[in-house]
């Protein structure tokens, strides 16, 4: 399905700023559709004004929709839907006619005029089901009238605010609980779960009729600075979110302001208590800083292993064996990268490129011969169960590829990588003086390609080739695919 920026890009003359204003309308419409019990669909006019083409839908949480189907992307041409022609021709919000039966149920269908600043861009069309009316309770009357109220600012190019941030995925929804406040800031009604979440920060008494600022600060408050932001958001004077916290319970809180015919009627102020969802993330926010702490345990212990293992080859007379604790200090060392990369990480994921170009300073710092070592290409982000094979194999084919290519003189390495979403491929070649005669992969005896083969082909299931380089020297070409079983 086409994106609304896709469908304004081929279908309107919308500019930048018109766009940017119906994003910001689409991003927060699910409101007016939760308490209008409607669809909502977003319609613009075509290049010639010949017809009206719809690129955004919303249906509501609170009532039965009317279309099963998504709309978006249909053109009707002008004349289909006079509501529609009436709206954007005077600048009105349409509510004229009868129910429409042609879909088997009966459906109220209104035109709402976008506007921004002195001009209007499209035209919202709300359709209602009244196949289940019945007469409103007082909650369903407040969420009309509120509705009416939005759809007023709409038309009137004040909804949505333009100094509000965007809104949350987590921010409070009608259902929630909604608190409808006069001019002054008085509640004059509050939905059965919005009163809950204000029991369970301590009121006793009934929020109608109280000033919200005021209760809410004595509540969470007392004899301590009042936070600036609850001010505006529970007088309702601000299109802003807060949240307050008494002991262990936390309630989110929004405003939205009701300015209707150039003056401030009161406002609507949503309430979500978020009490389980702040703790499990506090208790995911401990987690992962355990994790981090792990890790940087790790690398501390990875790294005193290399330095014994440093210590006891300078004490070794014999070269072999000096070589093959070297050997193994590399490799502890490629590792302990890893794991600090790690430590500073929120999440078990880290980006290779950085530890690959440390790999390769580590390989250029312990080489005898004068051998460049450049990398092509990017792996880019990599999961730790990934990255720390890999990162063993890079140093084990980097390592060959210095002490086996270039006994003698100089050289460059290079190391070339490509991803994509299924695989990732890394090619290590040298201009050195090439595999010797009769050599076999599966027959090899060298320590460092055979931890490469258990990585790569046992370990991360993927695939290793060893051949001559097109102009002399060796290449190695390791293919690891990116979902891990």
């Amino acid at each position: 399905m086409p994106t609304l920026s896709e469908l304004v890009a081929r279908h309107t003359t919308c500019d930048p700023a018109d766009l940017e204003w119906l994003h910001s309308l689409v991003s927060d419409w699910q409101l007016l559709a939760d308490l209008s019990f409607a669809d909502l669909i977003l319609w613009i006019p075509l290049r010639d004004e010949s017809a009206w083409v719809a690129v955004a839908q919303m249906r509501p949480t609170t009532g039965p929709t009317v279309y099963h189907d998504d709309v978006v992307g249909s053109i009707v041409a002008v004349g289909e839907r006079p509501l529609i022609d009436t709206a954007w021709r005077e600048h009105r919000i349409c509510r004229e006619g009868d129910p429409d039966w042609s879909s088997g149920v009966p459906v109220r269908e209104e035109t709402i005029p976008v506007r921004r600043d002195d001009h209007f861009v499209a035209v919202i069309q709300r359709s209602t089901n009244l196949s289940s009316a019945r007469t409103p309770s007082r909650l369903e009357l407040t969420y009309l009238q509120s509705a009416s109220d939005l759809a007023q600012m709409v038309a009137e190019g004040r909804f949505p605010f333009p100094e509000e941030g965007p809104v949350l995925v987590r921010s409070p929804r009608v259902g929630d609980g909604l608190l409808r406040l006069d001019r002054a800031g008085r509640v004059t009604y509050a939905s059965p779960n919005a009163l809950s979440a204000y029991r369970r920060l301590g009121l006793h008494a009934d929020l109608v009729g109280t000033e919200l600022g005021k209760t809410t600060a004595a509540l969470c408050y007392s004899g301590e600075p009042i936070n600036e932001d609850l001010m505006l958001v529970a007088s309702g004077r601000a299109p802003r979110e807060t949240e307050v916290e008494t002991g262990a319970i936390v309630v989110q809180l929004r405003a939205i302001p009701l300015i209707v015919g150039g003056g401030r009627i009161g406002a609507l102020v949503l309430v979500r208590d978020v009490t389980e969802l702040r703790r499990r993330e506090r208790e995911l926010l401990t987690k992962d800083a355990t994790i981090r702490e792990i890790h940087h345990r790790v690398k501390n212990n990875l790294q005193t292993v290399a330095a014994l293992l440093r210590l006891q080859a300078r004490r070794l007379r014999v070269p072999e064996g000096r070589e093959a604790l070297e050997e193994a200090v590399r490799r502890v060392g490629s590792i302990a990268i890893v794991h600090e990369t790690l430590s500073h990480t929120p999440e078990e994921i880290v980006d290779f490129d950085d530890i690959a170009d440390r790999v390769i300073a580590m390989t250029g710092e312990v080489s005898a011969a004068n051998v460049m070592v450049r990398r092509v290409g990017n792996f880019g982000m990599l999961p730790a169960m990934i990255a720390t094979p890999v990162a063993m194999v890079l140093t084990e084919l980097l390592q060959n590829a210095v002490q086996h290519g270039f006994s003698y003189g100089s050289g460059t390495v290079t190391v070339s990588v490509s991803r994509t979403e299924e695989r990732l491929d890394l090619v290590v070649a040298d201009d050195g003086q090439g595999l010797p005669d009769g050599f076999e992969l599966d027959s090899s005896t060298s320590l460092g390609l055979q931890i490469v083969r258990t990585l790569v082909v046992g370990e991360l299931s993927g695939r290793l080739a060893v051949r001559p380089g097109k102009d002399g020297g060796t290449e190695v070409s390791v293919t690891i695919p990116m979902q891990q079983g």
